[in-house]
């Protein structure tokens, strides 16, 4: 065989096994994200032995809470976050649109995050993760009071910037894009909470989010809950896309 022609089969042999190995690391953070869900929803104590992941969970759930208050004019008082990893954002918003929207934030939150950090993470994984440690610092500084909490997303803040310093590039993209699967599965994943009209949080039963929205609009929890079981639904097939979907890495 000549030799440009070797060379050319050799380059296409390496193109070949290039794509192979993306591929495979694809289907590998899928299914690393779908089992730590599966571990903190139905092994028992899987959300104390998956801690980060879960106060990463909640954090995002009950920030969207109060981001959401303040967009609509309302006011982001405080933000719980208990030794079990639940939270609670204490809020001020006006009965009725406001209040929905604030309720529907903390559902939907984790699912967009989830997905712009997918859609990012690609090109820029170590900003978006720097990005990220600031905003845990600096929910500290603004909402979060209990010492559980300032301990907690503190060291998350910390090891996260940390890790966006010391892992190598693709490790880089690999865990961004990890924390935004798993927040795109959250609220889908624990489906449970999306068609119930109340939950523990600290140890005290609360309504759930979908009954405070019922209350505010009106209509059956049940039916909050399947809509915005289909929005996250549309977020998990959009973020799904940007994993496994071909494109250029960065870091």
């Amino acid at each position: 065989m000549d030799t440009p022609l070797l060379d050319a089969a050799q380059r296409q042999s390496a193109r070949a096994g290039s794509a192979s190995q993306e591929t495979g690391a694809k289907v590998a953070l899928v299914l690393g994200a779908l089992l730590i869900l599966a571990l903190q929803r139905w092994v028992p104590m899987g959300r104390l032995i998956l801690y980060p992941f879960t106060l990463l969970s909640t954090w995002v759930h009950e920030m969207g809470h109060g981001l959401t208050a303040i967009a609509v004019g309302g006011r982001f008082l405080r933000l719980d976050i208990f030794a079990d990893a639940s939270g609670m954002a204490h809020l001020e918003v006006v009965r009725g649109l406001g209040s929905a929207l604030s309720s529907a934030g903390g559902l939907l939150g984790p699912p967009l995050f989830g997905t712009v950090f997918l859609v990012v993470a690609r090109r820029a994984a170590r900003p978006l993760l720097l990005f990220l440690a600031a905003c845990l610092l600096l929910s500290l500084l603004l909402w979060v009071r209990t010492l559980v909490g300032l301990v907690t997303v503190g060291g998350l803040g910390l090891g996260i910037a940390l890790l966006s310093r010391w892992l190598p590039p693709a490790g880089r993209v690999f865990f961004a894009q990890l924390l935004g699967l798993l927040c795109v599965f959250d609220t889908v994943a624990r489906g449970d909470y999306l068609f119930t009209e109340g939950a523990r949080v600290g140890g005290a039963l609360h309504p759930s989010d979908v009954a405070g929205i019922a209350k505010s609009l009106g209509g059956s929890y049940l039916m909050w809950g399947g809509l915005i079981a289909c929005i996250s639904g549309a977020l998990i097939l959009v973020g799904l896309y940007s994993v496994l979907g071909r494109g250029r890495r960065s870091a």
